[in-house]
């Protein structure tokens, strides 16, 4: 089966974006649509959550979080923050996190080692003993706050000695993170609003146990049901698994093979996707206004199909994040960003016709209203959200 762009465009709008007032809600989704939502920007979950739900609002997010603890907050894939189904959170622990944290440990026992001998694991593990037992007697506290009550964490390292770069850290922020791969502490509510990046910590629940090559089944399942038709190199690069890991987990699924403008792909199943083809929301026009690290813009690694090359260079930074964009009928359009004083800013580097500036414009507005007294700082701005910015 041969699968065109236009197609694949077509299935993004019907998976991930079309009429959002028939979802189910929030958790759902999530769970359904996008497997989680990019997190490293706290705004960004709140404003990808906007673009989907009926009646959105950042209490609902808030909710869900940090109240009804329907999703959650961890590192997961290419050691990046994502918000995700908590009764999925075991799927994701065991299938990346895991080896994310056994990294991460061994690169913060490298740096301390630096500092002196007596500073070896048995030292790194005695620090995170008196900070989940801090932890525990607080019931929940930010980095500062846990720094103050345990002195290993104020001790500190250099990164990169001797470099133009070098920084000292504090070995209290290394710790926390490391806690929070492992699964043995939680983020919760920011110290600040829903667009503040600093969090309170808890002790987390014991994490349930999985077998990591059936978690790395269920995750690349559910990535190809939101996801799919997508290559090896969009599961690798979504994943951050190496290839053999990847491999693995599809001759476990037995997906379809699909022939796609960049080479092979796979689909969950031919049948289901012929049937979305056959979908008459797929023809549907609709707008919309995606923030920074949306899941729509960072799901696959190869993206010609829906932003064009020449565009990528002003709609993600050196690093290859995405930035604010704009959406019209499954492609990248163009950018937008809030300037300071609350007005949603827009350029499309695309004309589609009047229909899709209007729709746009549209949008614009709305999301402005919405926004109303919230402003936001893009942590990872591309080239052309600085320049709408300014």
């Amino acid at each position: 089966m041969r699968i065109t762009p236009a197609e694949r465009r077509g299935l993004l709008g019907h998976r991930h974006l079309l009429a959002p007032g028939d979802r189910a809600g929030l958790v759902e989704d999530v769970a359904e649509t996008l497997v989680g939502l990019h997190a490293t920007d706290a705004a960004s979950v709140v404003l990808s959550a906007r673009a989907r739900v009926r009646e959105p609002s950042p209490v609902d997010v808030e909710r869900a979080l940090y109240e009804d603890r329907t999703l959650l907050r961890m590192h997961c894939m290419r050691r990046t923050l994502f918000v995700v189904p908590t009764d999925l959170v075991p799927v994701f622990h065991h299938s990346t996190s895991e080896a994310i944290a056994r990294r991460e440990r061994a690169v913060l026992l490298k740096h301390l080692a630096a500092t002196g001998p007596a500073r070896n694991e048995r030292w790194l593990n005695a620090a995170e003993t008196a900070a989940l037992a801090a932890l525990t007697r607080l019931g929940e506290a930010g980095a500062v706050e846990l720094t103050a009550e345990v002195p290993a964490l104020q001790e500190t390292v250099v990164m990169s000695p001797g470099k133009p770069y070098q920084q000292t850290q504090r070995v209290g922020g290394w710790v926390l993170r490391l806690l929070a791969m492992e699964g043995r502490i939680r983020r919760g509510r920011p110290l600040g609003g829903w667009t503040s990046n600093q969090f309170r910590y808890s002790v987390a629940p014991e994490m349930p146990p999985m077998d990591p090559t059936e978690a790395r089944t269920e995750l690349l399942r559910l990535w190809l049901a939101c996801y799919g038709p997508g290559t090896l190199e969009d599961l690798t690069w979504w994943t951050g698994w190496p290839n053999g890991q990847v491999r693995e987990a599809l001759g476990r699924i037995g997906p379809a093979e699909v022939e796609l403008a960049e080479g092979t792909g796979f689909a969950l199943s031919a049948d289901r996707l012929a049937a979305e083809l056959g979908t008459d929301d797929a023809a549907t026009p609709w707008a919309a206004l995606l923030p920074g690290l949306d899941p729509a813009t960072m799901g696959w690694k190869h993206r010609d199909w829906y932003v064009d090359p020449a565009h990528r260079p002003l709609l993600y930074d050196s690093a290859g994040n995405g930035g604010p964009t704009v959406w019209w009928n499954g492609e990248i359009v163009g950018a937008w960003a809030q300037r300071a004083d609350g007005e949603i800013a827009w350029r499309l580097l695309v004309d589609r016709g009047a229909e899709a500036r209007d729709a746009v414009e549209a949008e614009a507005a709305a999301l402005q209203e919405w926004l109303a007294h919230h402003r936001m700082v893009t942590r990872f701005p591309a080239p052309l959200t600085k320049e709408l910015t300014a």
